[in-house]
């Protein structure tokens, strides 16, 4: 994401994600990993916690399948197993100039038609409900 974020390494060549152990602690976040056969492909995050400040069952805070992965339907076919797991109301967030996520968000959330909430120049806000 640093190609969209000015996210910085630490010392140790990580990145910071504040969140990453509420994810393991608290019931109302949930942390996928996504394999493509044996292999570690990516994973997602969700949370109950909206951008654009309304109520919302789910939130897909992060969600990355790595490039040897990609253009595999593998962030489809996760997105959408994840989207029939929990049923409720969502928002999905996505850097427009991040042309692989806006397609994916745009594809897997048409049959839910989405409000669309344009909250800078850069980002967007799909809210749907798929219950």
């Amino acid at each position: 994401m640093t190609k969209y974020y000015p996210d910085e390494m630490d010392e140790n060549g990580n990145y910071h994600y504040g969140y990453f152990e509420a994810y393991f602690t608290e019931p109302a976040r949930k942390a996928y990993l996504i394999y493509s056969g044996q292999n570690l492909a990516g994973f997602a995050m969700l949370n109950p916690h909206s951008y654009i400040g309304h109520k919302v069952d789910f939130v897909i805070a992060e969600f990355c399948v790595f490039p040897a992965y990609r253009r595999q339907h593998i962030a489809q076919k996760a997105s959408e197993f994840i989207l029939k797991k929990h049923p409720g109301k969502w928002e999905i967030k996505f850097n427009g100039n991040n042309l692989g996520a806006k397609k994916l968000w745009e594809k897997v959330t048409q049959k839910y038609n989405p409000a669309v909430h344009h909250i800078n120049d850069d980002e967007t806000v799909l809210e749907f409900s798929n219950c």
